[in-house]
């Protein structure tokens, strides 16, 4: 007799194969066309650091100095003399009183959300903020209430409803690409007396770290950035007020329990941040290859949607075609994101390209020319 376990989990993947919906880890892979060069458009490595000579080369000198494990948690002899290094630094840079390190950015913002709201607590958040901050705030208990995406009339709206809450949004959105409104979103929780979350993710590191386009402490009470991003490494970290980051330290179950981030990855995201510093041409190579990009789509006659940023979408809207297209790119030598849904909206499928500061134009005007042969070939009108 088959267990009640082993029915749903059979039922549910074959329903998540025939809907084609079923997710599988696949091996980096290309294609066998040795008329085109294999390249990568679907991390999120923006700056191309995670092949470094340079940053390889930090993390063996952190293994080296620091040690290769924390060999146990935070609280009882896993805070170490590189964790507090990365700390300062990434207060130094943002303003924030104080830092604590998580391993990644989904665990970070899962901790922040289930220990510090309960269920006598509202919190506004964009509608499409990311699973982490969603799975967190359901599981706190609190009441979640959501905005329209980047709609500062609706933020408005719900502020003036439960002021004296929390308002949580991202600064660039994950599987759209375009940035949130901080400096009028600040404006209103100020107004309302609510605090601003950030999930920095995937617009930290990108832009001049000290610019006027970071986010820092004058604009949100708390900041989340990961490193597995521009940083092009591993882990990422909380940023607000001493008070808040003594609050977590002590009531965080994830951090109270868990094996600390390796010394040997806090260093090495220590010296990203240093060589992203040194290196101001990185993002002016990046935004050059965004720009290039949206040109050549444009010219071809590829929908784009009003994106600046290296996440390109091209929404297609049928799951099957979008697999189509990705699968097609990828014998081709071209590996994109094919994003379907739950990850976004029924009818929202896309494509999801990024670009980072490595790609070459000949890579871009190549990609570009496969894409648009294969939109006309599949008879695909995306929106």
């Amino acid at each position: 007799m088959a267990h009640p376990l082993t029915d749903k989990i059979t039922q549910q993947l074959a329903q998540q194969q025939a809907t084609g919906l079923l997710r599988q880890r696949k091996l980096l892979g290309f294609g066998t066309d040795t008329n085109v060069i294999n390249v990568d458009f679907s991390h999120n490595d923006y700056l191309g650091l995670a092949s470094s000579v340079e940053l390889a080369q930090a993390l063996y000198q952190g293994a080296l100095t620091y040690g290769v494990g924390s060999k146990a948690s935070p609280l009882v002899s896993g805070y170490g003399a590189a964790h507090q290094l990365l700390e300062q630094k990434l207060c130094d840079i943002t303003g924030h009183q104080a830092c604590m390190l998580f391993c990644s950015g989904f665990s970070a913002n899962s901790a922040l959300m289930k220990t510090l709201f309960t269920s006598t607590d509202v919190v506004i958040a964009d509608k499409l903020v990311h699973a982490s901050i969603i799975d967190g705030i359901v599981d706190s208990g609190a009441k979640l209430v959501r905005y329209l995406h980047n709609d500062i009339d609706s933020a408005a709206h719900l502020l003036a409803k439960h002021p004296n809450n929390v308002l949580i949004t991202e600064s660039v959105f994950s599987m759209d690409g375009d940035s949130a409104p901080i400096k009028a979103l600040s404006a209103l929780c100020q107004q309302h007396n609510s605090w601003l979350i950030v999930d920095d993710a995937h617009g930290f590191g990108v832009v001049d770290l000290h610019g006027c386009a970071a986010i820092t402490a004058k604009q949100a009470d708390i900041q989340v950035v990961t490193f597995g991003k521009a940083l092009g490494c591993q882990g990422a970290a909380i940023l607000a007020s001493q008070d808040i980051i003594d609050f977590l330290v002590a009531n965080a179950r994830h951090y109270i329990y868990s094996t600390a981030l390796s010394p040997a990855n806090a260093y090495l995201a220590f010296s990203a941040i240093e060589f992203i510093e040194k290196s101001p041409h990185l993002p002016s190579q990046l935004n050059g290859n965004i720009a290039l990009f949206r040109r050549l789509s444009t010219e071809a006659g590829i929908k784009l949607t009003a994106s600046q940023t290296a996440i390109q979408p091209i929404i297609i809207g049928d799951n099957s075609l979008t697999m189509a297209v990705a699968e097609s790119l990828a014998l081709k030598g071209f590996k994109v994101g094919a994003i379907r849904s739950p990850t976004v909206p029924a009818g929202r499928a896309r494509l999801r390209i990024t670009l980072n500061a490595q790609h070459t134009p000949a890579q871009i005007n190549q990609l570009v020319a496969q894409l648009a042969l294969l939109l006309t070939d599949l008879s695909i009108e995306n929106q």
